[in-house]
């Protein structure tokens, strides 16, 4: 009897040390980090499209080895895996240096804080470094509002195709696996949209979410988890046409799903400035929504002009804005409603400033869109989502 009692506490005890390991040690999740520098040296560059294959195989090793040596001498070893290059890109003083990192960390912490210290580390570390002259100020680690492809837009109402991974923010809004409307994704678990997205239907659990340049097959696909409308915003109006909506599973981003800058509540864009549309709304008036996102070049239209009698009068209200083209054809349509109007700085990082509200018809000479102005609302996005 006392060997058997022996032999199930020892049991009760292995048992015990082996839920206490698991949880401590294997409870923890793969994730991936997308980081970018500059190796600033105009040499390399100027040899970079001469070099052979082996020049340039040894320039990514050079590049992994020293990012492996920065996280293994450091606090980090516990929980860095490895890294790889996966593009190595000229500029004008030197090579930009795309990596993907891989680490290990417990389920329970918070990806964006630890993001935010990987960035701080990286850029304290390379600011030392002797192995290669890397700006240090160029580290981004997961940055918001990056894209990976050249910028060559046309517009949305003649039906242009946006090429693949040209604008990783934009999201597909649906009812029962049904295109309805547009979002715009500004972290791993949150996105923004228009509140008469949700003017009919009300029950977040039959709302999905999917990524990528096609609604079918998408990219990825989320369920909703709740959806927040402005608590000002009525059906009847088309003020405080803003909506954020949180997904059940945070998204994984890759080169053609990463989340967009939200702008400052204080910054301004001027009438005249070039911004863009996207979405999957139709390509005429009473038309269809497609199956693969579109793309527009247009303008920011001044108050002055938005809110001439024959425009729309009266109808702009505060935290509304105009932006398309006084001539026509060049607009969002049905099924854009909800989506992005974006635009970039000097440093070629895209901010959304505009959600598509409402307008009359589609591409109509002297109507332009309207959109929600994103800064208006800056603080109520950050009192929802504390972003």
């Amino acid at each position: 009897m006392i060997a058997v009692l022996i032999v199930l506490s020892l049991t009760v005890v292995a048992v015990t040390i082996g839920l206490l390991v698991h949880f401590l040690v294997f409870d923890q999740k793969m994730e991936y980090y997308r980081g970018s520098f500059k190796i600033l040296d105009p040499q390399i560059n100027n040899n970079f499209g001469q070099s052979n294959t082996y020049q340039l195989k040894d320039l990514r090793e050079t590049t992994e080895n020293l990012v492996d040596e920065i996280f293994i001498d450091s606090a980090w070893k516990k929980n860095y895996i490895k890294n790889q290059v996966v593009r190595m890109t000229p500029e004008e003083d030197g090579v930009k240096a795309d990596v993907i990192m891989v680490f290990q960390f417990p389920s329970t912490e918070q990806r964006a804080v630890r993001e935010k210290k990987i960035q701080s580390f990286l850029n304290q570390k390379m600011r030392n470094l002797r192995a290669l002259p890397i700006n240090a100020s160029s580290v981004q680690v997961n940055g918001c509002g990056k894209r990976v492809v050249p910028l060559h837009v046309n517009r949305i109402a003649s039906g242009v195709i946006a090429p693949k991974a040209a604008w990783p923010w934009q999201a597909s809004l649906q009812y029962d696996n049904i295109h309805q409307c547009g979002a715009t994704l500004i972290s791993n678990t949150w996105l923004v949209t228009a509140a008469h997205c949700f003017q009919k239907y009300k029950n977040p659990h039959q709302w999905t979410v999917s990524f990528g340049t096609k609604i079918n097959p998408p990219l990825m696909k989320r369920n909703v988890k709740r959806f927040i409308i402005h608590e000002n915003y009525h059906s009847t109006a088309r003020e405080y046409d803003i909506a954020v909506v949180q997904v059940s599973y945070r998204v994984t981003f890759s080169d053609d799903i990463r989340r967009i800058c939200l702008p400052e509540a204080s910054a301004s864009f001027q009438p005249n400035s070039t911004v863009y549309i996207t979405g999957f709304g139709a390509l005429y008036y009473g038309g269809e929504s497609q199956n693969e996102l579109r793309e527009a070049r247009v303008k920011i239209i001044s108050d002055d002009v938005c809110k001439q009698p024959q425009v729309y009068g009266n109808d702009i209200k505060s935290g509304m804005f105009c932006a398309g083209c006084m001539e026509g054809i060049y607009d969002a349509c049905r099924g854009d409603s909800g989506g992005p109007l974006v635009t970039r700085d000097l440093k070629d990082t895209w901010y959304l400033i505009g959600i598509v509200s409402w307008g009359d018809n589609c591409g109509q000479k002297g109507k332009p869109g309207v959109y929600t102005q994103v800064t208006y609302y800056r603080n109520w996005i950050a009192s929802k989502t504390g972003l």
